[in-house]
């Protein structure tokens, strides 16, 4: 028997044809093999994507803190960095997570939108306010914590803002949220 060719052309030598394509045996175990990769990805991506949240929110406070410090020296006259559900005026209650706002004398200099649902930012002092002198210095210093509102949170930031103005921000991660409820 004369094995079939993919070309009758002369000088291609004779080549058996093979078939093409998976078999579906190779086609599950691909899939199987995906599943699992999966399983192992969507955990960790959750951990990622709340580690760059709730740095986006420790930096977007401590970019506030330095601007009400740097506009109150640089107007001469006090700045006040507080919580605002509007985006127009100060709040006397409320938490950090609903927002907040850079404030000189009536101008709006900075607007935070509140932050997503599931997220806390609260002052373990309960300070829903922040005023910096025109030298600089703030009346009183402030602790504000950064963490995921459910139980199982596992991360969390702490952003200090201190009364010279100086801010910091540390990891926790053991979870731990202050007003936690």
């Amino acid at each position: 028997m004369i094995p079939k060719s993919r070309s009758n052309r002369p000088g291609t030598g004779c080549r058996p044809l093979r078939p093409r394509g998976f078999t579906l045996v190779e086609l599950m175990v691909t899939l199987a093999v995906m599943v699992v990769l999966i399983a192992i990805a969507v955990p960790s991506f959750d951990s990622v994507r709340l580690s760059t949240r709730l740095n986006s929110y420790a930096t977007a406070l401590v970019a506030s803190g330095q601007l009400a410090r740097s506009e109150a020296i640089k107007r001469n006259a006090a700045v006040t960095l507080c919580v605002s559900a509007d985006g127009a005026s100060c709040s006397t209650s409320g938490q950090w997570e609903t927002g907040w706002i850079v404030l000189s004398g009536t101008k709006v200099l900075l607007q935070q939108p509140a932050a997503a649902g599931g997220y806390q930012l609260r002052d373990s002092g309960g300070t829903s306010a922040l005023t910096f002198q025109a030298t600089g210095v703030g009346a009183s210093p402030a602790s504000i914590t950064i963490c995921r509102a459910s139980p199982s949170a596992s991360q969390a930031r702490l952003v200090n803002i201190s009364a010279t103005g100086r801010t910091s921000v540390k990891r926790l991660a053991d979870g731990t949220c202050a007003g936690n409820g």
